[in-house]
């Protein structure tokens, strides 16, 4: 399994791109604005797409994408995610005001896209890898996911922030191989971090103490301009754990 880095930031500017990551060649998690990192012929390959939650950041990417291979999709591309996620898309993203609703296009009966809904605790099983939705805590309702392929383990923490939902999951795994997970603000912004509902440092560490697999920790959705600070905090705090921030383009080989 190849997991390709296309966004990891938590903003944008200059090559600083918003999250989304590749795996294999036909699934993406999350379609924030790296998703433009694809080229023409690798969006058509896409088939499938796990969202965290609603926000634009995570999922810009979607409405565009479709539109520029609209005339190429011969099969639905199934958009995954929970409930209120898939409300979020279809009230105020392909509601015909801000983009056409491609759930219908060209025909009802035949789309470009499609909404597949998901809860916490279910998988998915689309060739010979399982994709697990685990609920974390964020601001909107948001989940993570653990993904095993050939008795590998890579898991993705999604937006979120101090939670108990996220590592017992993690735990019951034979294995973990790699994990990224967020920490989107240093800990002189740990009150805005508490109202955002992400990580900092302080309460990332905290929460690393309830996993009990020892595994590759990538850190993702960095503030702009405050990358080094947040981790040089992360090392700080817990020096023992060799800390990965995560950049564009790079690959996680499982």
């Amino acid at each position: 399994m190849q997991i390709r880095t296309l966004g990891c930031s938590g903003g944008i500017g200059g090559e600083l791109r918003t999250t989304c990551f590749q795996v294999d060649d036909d699934i993406l998690i999350d379609a924030g604005t790296g998703l433009g990192n694809l080229s023409l012929e690798e969006m058509k390959a896409i088939r499938h797409i796990f969202l965290t939650h609603s926000h634009l950041d995570h999922l810009a990417g979607i409405p565009l994408m479709v539109d520029s291979i609209f005339g190429d999709i011969t099969e639905p591309v199934v958009v995954h995610a929970a409930p209120p996620t898939l409300r979020a898309l279809r009230e105020h993203i392909f509601n015909w005001v801000i983009w056409p609703d491609f759930s219908v296009l060209p025909t009802a009966g035949r789309p470009v896209i499609r909404f597949e809904e998901m809860h916490p605790g279910e998988s998915v099983e689309l060739g010979g890898r399982r994709i697990e939705m685990i609920e974390v805590n964020h601001v909107v309702p948001g989940v993570a996911y653990c993904i095993q392929k050939g008795g590998r383990t890579f898991a993705f923490s999604g937006d979120t922030t101090t939670n108990d939902t996220l590592w017992p999951v993690l735990n019951r795994q034979v294995r973990l191989d790699a994990l990224v997970v967020e920490c989107a603000f240093a800990d002189e912004d740990e009150e805005l971090a508490g109202k955002a509902f992400h990580y900092c440092p302080r309460t990332l560490i905290a929460d690393l103490a309830k996993l009990e697999h020892a595994t590759r920790v990538f850190i993702t959705h960095l503030k702009p301009g405050a990358e080094d600070r947040i981790l040089a905090q992360l090392r700080r705090r817990l020096p023992q754990l060799d800390f990965r921030r995560l950049a564009g383009g790079q690959l996680i080989q499982l």
